[in-house]
């Protein structure tokens, strides 16, 4: 993630490794996280991405890399002196005291020098993490676990029932608190009834096999022409055509 690629807020900007680019992208950026308060967490950060030291709300990792050096004209690759004291005066005192001025050269001050110099420890000081509102616990009667069976609940069936079976009778009671007839409410037990059906009498028990379909009457055509011989009408040729197979195996078929 880079500098210039912010996540939604109010989630920190973590710099894992920006190479910079155009100073003036920078600076528009630096001035929008500096309204927001956003804070910038550091791994790797290079030329305008520098700017990121001027940050009230800036940390650095104690490995991190920060490369500074003289800002230069992309067209014509010569230094530009003026955005060069811009990107010097935006740092802090003790960092600008460090570097003394500015190369056309990369100079690295590490993580752990920029902690000694007052740069704020990421791993050590207070974050900015994106929160959501917490939701309120859950009332619901059973929770339900992935093998069908009925999860911890806030009462026992028993309970359940004794309140169902109020509530029904308050709600149909005669004007003179008293009910016609008894309510009863009955709370099936899933764990009982699984168990019941596995291993029960039921369980056992085979299901009884299906009655076969009536086998068909035996038909005398077809019986008849079982019992028949062979016939060797098939092997007579037809007018004009001729035999394919010697006489010899002709003979062997027809007997067979």
């Amino acid at each position: 993630m880079g500098y210039l690629s912010p996540p939604p807020m109010p989630a920190p900007v973590i710099v894992y490794k920006d190479v910079g680019g155009l100073v003036s992208d920078y600076e528009a950026l630096t001035e929008r996280y500096r309204r927001e308060n956003r804070e910038v967490r550091l791994h790797e950060c290079r030329s305008a991405c520098t700017l990121a030291l001027s940050l009230p709300n800036v940390c650095v990792y104690p490995d991190a890399k920060v490369k500074f050096h003289q800002a230069y004209n992309a067209i014509n690759r010569e230094v530009d002196l003026g955005v060069s004291s811009r990107l010097f005066a935006s740092y802090p005192t003790a960092v600008q005291a460090r570097l003394g001025y500015l190369t056309r050269e990369y100079r690295v001050l590490t993580g752990t020098e920029l902690i000694a110099l007052g740069m704020r420890n990421c791993e050590g000081g207070p974050t900015m993490i994106a929160s959501r509102k917490q939701r309120a616990p859950s009332t619901s009667v059973a929770s339900a676990r992935p093998d069908g069976q009925s999860g911890a609940s806030l009462a026992s069936f028993g309970d359940i029932a004794q309140k169902v079976q109020s509530a029904v009778a308050t709600a149909l009671a005669s004007p003179g608190g008293q009910t016609a007839n008894p309510i009863h409410v009955a709370v099936a037990d899933r764990q009982q009834l699984t168990g019941f059906a596995r291993g029960g009498e039921e369980a056992n028990a085979l299901p009884e096999p299906a009655p076969l379909p009536p086998r068909r009457p035996p038909s005398e055509a077809f019986a008849a022409q079982d019992r028949a011989p062979m016939s060797h009408a098939y092997l007579q040729l037809i007018s004009g055509a001729q035999p394919i197979l010697g006489p010899q195996l002709v003979r062997t078929v027809a007997s067979n």
